[in-house]
């Protein structure tokens, strides 16, 4: 199956030469010059993934970053945040709230669909026949949000309430970098004193504990100055 694509960008010349790139190699593109329509688009129809402009004449992709996050349909979809300012802030925070990967205006087409590429193949979309990451995490963990118990292979795992909810909140996003400032609000609220320290802590715990009942495999990654991510 051809993976599916939602393009949001205001520049019409950007938004062609995009989508030209990326039918290129295989994807299929549907394009939003609004943050309005790219909501309505989502609504309507299932993507692959999500490459959204910052800076829209309606509003900001970033908003609409922070509502795919907290939407559990599209929760774990990759997005690549474009930019034209190359601004610091607009980077921290697209990361921050949850994008896979960042990209600064002017940039190659090229370079474009080669991260996109990346992307998809990393979330089970490699040759172009997507896999589901969350029915393999599902083969593997079950996740009692009643009980706040998480099973790995059918084994229980020995959580405390903290590492729970760090868990929970991988799996809800597996194959996803979550940032160390999402993770602390998902498991210690925001406005915790907790700190990034707190975080690397307790995945490091975690991590011994998945180790132990599966010795062969690493389940958590680091992702050096973005955070952790599941690996399924």
């Amino acid at each position: 199956m051809t993976a599916r694509l939602l393009l949001l960008e205001d520049d019409p010349a950007i938004a062609r030469t995009v989508a030209y790139a990326l039918e290129r190699d295989g994807l299929t593109v549907t394009h939003s010059l609004l943050v309005h329509d790219a909501r309505q688009q989502l609504q309507r129809a299932r993507f692959d993934l999500l490459v959204l402009d910052v800076g829209l004449p309606d509003g900001s992709g970033l908003d609409l970053l922070r509502d795919v996050r907290h939407a559990p349909p599209t929760a774990a979809l990759p997005v690549l945040m474009l930019s034209a300012h190359g601004e610091e802030i607009d980077r921290v925070l697209g990361l921050e709230l949850g994008a896979d990967d960042y990209l600064t205006k002017p940039f190659s087409p090229r370079e474009l669909a080669a991260r996109v590429k990346a992307l998809l193949r990393r979330a089970g979309h490699g040759n172009g026949h997507p896999a589901a990451p969350a029915a393999t995490a599902a083969a593997l963990f079950h996740d009692d949000e009643a009980g706040q118990r998480i099973s790995l292979r059918g084994q229980a795992l020995p959580l405390t309430r903290r590492e729970y909810r760090l868990l929970s909140h991988l799996l809800r996003g597996a194959g996803r970098i979550h940032s160390r400032d999402t993770l602390l609000a998902a498991a210690w609220g925001d406005d915790s004193e907790s700190t990034d320290r707190t975080v690397d802590t307790h995945i490091k715990t975690l991590r011994a504990k998945l180790r132990e009942l599966d010795p062969a495999r690493e389940y958590i990654s680091t992702h050096r100055g973005m955070g952790y991510c599941l690996d399924i």
